[in-house]
């Protein structure tokens, strides 16, 4: 090769890897992931690594069931906490709001309860931080004017409630997030649907955060690797409401979002769970019926794949827990809208539907 050759092919070398856009806020390292160097973009400009996860080497996962809850519900709240998992208000199928709080032990695989919430409450959300159980906002009936911005936090020691600093905004059908001491809450029934907050547990404050780009309710959200991850969603208060697919991310240390692979199937009502590197999506209503699809979202490769589905479609849930390789999935509706609350207790076994 001539030297005027070589050269002339040096350079066009260096203009094609300069001219590369730069990843993503809070994107995986390619050379960290070993991913491909080029990587496909779908036609709404968004990443589309599909086709880099192995799915064939991956099985769907399975459901099985547990003890049925003491009594029936959906619009609940549901979060972990040393091994026991809270079942928080919601209302049984007369739709009349309770505030009881169920206790399922996993060491004994029963129910019980606990200390009732200071006042009814449903459509909340609860998180475990710094050893407390959070309960934030939520609404006090049935009609969609009753929200509140209340925060309470449970001593499991003392069994006992305790209030907190108020929400910046009151508002119900949100979905939470943990990282470290902090609770990240998302969207809500309108006029909240782009409302976003953080909660830190350490000084009891809130702080208002950029708002979410598309605004929605009876969402999922999960954080996996400092970054907080929102899934579908629906954007008017009832179910019969258009519901997305979209699937958006905020990086915290650059406080700025940006979009994900969208799922493959648009649902409000949808609940979910991070698990490692991943992100589990399950159930969810629509005007005629209720979802069984189980999907999971794979942040390395920005990819979705559909897992085994619900045995009994289930929506109207807010957070899971994970303990053991499994996801604990309790109550839920059965049907569309508010009046089908159920005691089942589902559980996914995850063992090899996640790559590590």
């Amino acid at each position: 090769m001539s030297h005027d050759r070589a050269s002339c092919l040096v350079v066009l070398l260096f203009a094609a890897c300069a001219s590369d856009p730069p990843p993503p806020p809070g994107a995986p390292d390619a050379a960290a992931t070993d991913a491909p160097a080029a990587v496909p973009v779908d036609g709404r400009g968004e990443i589309d690594a599909t086709e880099h996860l192995d799915a064939a080497a991956l099985g769907g996962g399975h459901w099985e069931e547990r003890a049925h809850l003491l009594e029936p519900n959906s619009e609940c709240a549901v979060a972990e906490l040393d091994r026991h998992i809270y079942a928080i208000g919601g209302y049984p199928p007369d739709r009349v709001t309770v505030d009881t709080v169920q206790v399922y032990d996993v060491a004994t695989g029963t129910w019980g309860l606990t200390t009732p919430l200071p006042q009814p409450l449903n459509h909340t959300v609860a998180a475990a931080a710094m050893g407390r159980l959070y309960v934030i906002g939520g609404q006090t009936d049935a009609s969609t004017g009753s929200f509140v911005d209340d925060v309470y936090a449970y001593d499991p020691a003392s069994e006992s409630w305790s209030p907190r600093a108020p929400m910046p905004t009151a508002r119900s059908a949100a979905a939470s997030a943990v990282i470290g001491d902090l609770i990240y809450v998302a969207g809500g029934r309108p006029p909240h649907g782009q409302d976003f907050a953080v909660y830190d547990a350490a000084r009891d404050a809130w702080t208002a955060l950029p708002p979410m780009p598309t605004g929605r309710n009876h969402l999922a959200v999960a954080a996996i690797d400092g970054l907080v991850y929102v899934a579908g969603g629906r954007f008017d208060a009832g179910f019969t409401s258009e519901a997305t697919d979209t699937l958006e991310l905020y990086d915290p240390a650059t406080s700025t979002w940006s979009s994900r692979a969208p799922m493959p199937t648009a649902r409000g009502g949808v609940n979910g769970i991070a698990v490692g590197g991943c992100f589990y999506v399950w159930g969810g209503e629509h005007a005629d019926g209720v979802w069984a699809e189980n999907e999971v979202y794979h942040a390395a490769t920005n990819s979705w794949r559909s897992l085994a589905p619900l045995p009994i479609p289930v929506h109207g849930v807010t957070g899971a827990a994970f303990v053991d390789g499994w996801i604990y999935a309790p109550g839920g509706g059965t049907v569309q809208g508010g009046s089908s609350g159920s005691t089942y207790l589902q559980v996914f076994d995850t063992a090899g539907t996640c790559p590590m």
